[in-house]
């Protein structure tokens, strides 16, 4: 038996930047309380997950100012207004990686955080790589890093790889990378 829809009445932007815009929706629920829901609409994100000819995989190491930490991390950038999740797969992985892959291959997709954002994460895995000029943001700075599986998995269990995105995206295309 389906769940029963809550009813959006209004939606309102709160504010938005060039990454996301925060919304207030006036909504019924199916008892006909009325309520708002307040989240965070993004256009989604692309993740990509570079595999080298010798089978190691590319991370990128960056500064998160929330955490204030360094993250270990796959490829990953919000999808612009007017670009799709593939132009965004590959032009993140030239800009953080420094690489273009002729086999750009979709292997799933996972919202981030449901109750808080609609955003829905693409995960690509990217093989027969060529390295081309890296231009990151001016809010970015990588290192890169090549690990084998074995040296993701352990640096997940140490807790060193602690970024959900990551997380999730290893979990889709750990087995799908043998």
């Amino acid at each position: 038996m389906p769940l029963k829809k809550w009813k959006k009445i209004k939606q309102t932007l709160e504010i938005k930047n060039q990454w996301w815009s925060y919304r207030k929706d006036e909504l019924v629920l199916p008892s006909g309380k009325s309520g708002e829901y307040h989240y965070v609409h993004t256009n989604g994100s692309s993740m990509v997950i570079p595999v080298l000819e010798n089978g190691k995989i590319i991370l990128v190491k960056q500064y998160r100012y929330l955490a204030e930490r360094e993250s270990i991390e796959f490829v990953c950038g919000s999808v612009k207004d007017k670009s799709t999740h593939y132009e965004t797969a590959v032009a993140e992985l030239a800009e953080e990686a420094g690489f273009k892959s002729s086999e750009l291959i979709p292997a799933g997709e996972f919202n981030p955080y449901n109750g808080i954002t609609d955003e829905m994460c693409t995960v690509y895995i990217a093989k027969n790589l060529t390295v081309v000029k890296s231009q990151p943001d001016e809010t970015e700075e990588f290192e890169m890093l090549a690990l084998s599986r074995l040296e993701i998995d352990e640096k997940i269990k140490s807790g060193e790889i602690w970024d959900g995105m990551t997380l999730a995206a290893w979990l889709i295309v750990r087995e799908k990378i043998l």
